[in-house]
């Protein structure tokens, strides 16, 4: 063997000497280290006095729609009203070519003239009738006959002074004028048509419809099982039905929050409707800035409870399995504990618990994916949001609504609490 073999077969060595040695270090396994605890989120259950809300679409409607006829046949001279305003009742909105009522209202006047000069000469005749027939100057036949013409003068008198009645009142009617106050539509017919009148509606010619804007009339369908539980509490607080409770509602457009109008229950329909199993409800609300409009749809809040005192979390924070509603709670240890819990009513973003959870225990209300149940977690506080439940009070008794119709009940001042199946 040469050098160079020798050198080589040295340095096979070596590296086969280098391969064992590090053989068992590769089969070591490194032991896991356990994770660190989750960061989560915390609160503490909210305690609040609470009203319960229930909430429903409705339309708006005007207590007053007036189709304004003409009355008389004629020719319009003008429409002194501009389109889309406020009229009030006596307004004048259209004028017809008076000319010929005006003329006829003369001829009447005339014939009334002629029949009271024949009655009083009629008159004349009968009286001195009555006096020769007691002298026995006339016999009985002339005399009935004076009494028969001074009867026919008369009745003809009456029949002129009718007749010139009717020719006032027409004359009155070319005048057509606001019966109510409101807000009144376009004009149907323009100046310089002629138009029909009469008292038949296929007759009588249209032109313009008023509604009245001030109150106006909200309408809502109800479930049957919530027009009970308004039954029941009027009962309890009023004596009385819902409508004679007076009880108080609040309404929004689609442009607004917060529902700030304020109005009552006035009406609820006699019967409840079988293919529906809903009850029609009717609530009247005041609307001096005319910004209420008849037709819009509504979102409208009534007090389904007096104010009683709830648990409230994030309604975020509630999970589900299943059929089962549960917390994640955490412990005085960090440890965190899944417990069931009864829910009840949603108050904005903040749901009521009726069961399953105690003031000062901490829910965990974010980073709930990263908790399990019996693991250790790392607990960050922060208070319950109340905003929501802020602009629900605002609208049960307080600040924006500052003047309510007098004689409305509104939740802010009822004493009465639901049972517990009401706040589920």
């Amino acid at each position: 063997m040469n050098r160079i073999q020798l050198r080589q077969f040295l340095l096979a060595m070596a590296f086969f000497t280098l391969v064992v040695a590090l053989l068992p270090g590769c089969k070591r396994v490194i032991a896991p280290q356990a994770p660190p605890p989750a960061t989560v989120t915390v609160s503490q259950p909210l305690q609040r006095d609470v009203v319960r809300w229930d909430q429903y679409s409705g339309y708006l409607s005007s207590p007053k729609t007036v189709t304004v006829n003409a009355r008389v046949s004629g020719l319009i001279q003008e429409a002194p009203f501009q389109e889309g305003a406020i009229v009030h009742a006596g307004d004048l909105l259209f004028r017809i070519d008076q000319r010929p009522f005006q003329a006829d209202l003369d001829n009447k006047k005339a014939a009334v003239a002629q029949a009271r000069a024949m009655a009083e000469k009629n008159k004349a005749d009968f009286v001195r009738s009555s006096e020769l027939l007691k002298a026995q100057v006339i016999a009985q036949s002339d005399y009935d006959n004076t009494k028969a013409s001074y009867g026919e003068a008369a009745a003809s008198l009456n029949a002129a002074e009718a007749a010139l009645e009717t020719s006032r009142l027409n004359l009155e009617w070319t005048d057509v004028r606001a019966p109510i106050t409101g807000r009144v539509s376009r004009m149907n017919v323009t100046a310089g048509n002629l138009v029909n009148g009469g008292s038949g509606v296929a007759t009588a010619t249209a032109l313009t419809t008023i509604v009245s804007i001030d109150p106006l009339y909200c309408y809502i369908n109800v479930p049957e099982s919530a027009a009970l539980r308004y039954q029941e509490l009027a009962v309890k607080e009023k004596k009385a039905d819902v409508a004679g409770a007076k009880v108080g509602c609040f309404l929004q457009l689609e442009n607004e929050t917060n529902f700030p109008h304020q109005g009552m229950i006035d009406f609820v329909d006699n019967q409840v409707d079988v293919n529906t199993g809903t009850e029609q409800i009717r609530c009247v609300f005041a609307n001096p800035t005319t910004v209420l409009t008849p037709g819009l749809f509504t979102l409208t809040r009534i007090p389904a409870s007096g104010r009683y005192q709830a648990i409230l979390i994030p309604d975020a924070a509630v999970n589900t399995d299943q059929n089962e509603r549960y917390l994640l709670i955490v412990g005085a240890d960090d440890v965190v504990e899944q417990r069931p819990v009864k829910l009840g009513a949603l108050f904005g973003t903040l749901r009521s618990i009726t069961d399953g959870l105690k003031p000062g225990e901490r829910v965990i209300v974010n980073g709930m994916q990263s908790a399990q149940s019996g693991a250790k977690v790392i607990p960050h506080e922060v208070p319950v949001p109340t905003q929501s439940l802020d602009a629900l009070d605002s609208i049960a008794g307080g600040p924006p609504i500052a003047q309510a119709p007098p004689g409305v009940r509104t939740a802010y001042k009822s004493d009465s609490r639901p049972s517990a199946k009401a706040r589920e």
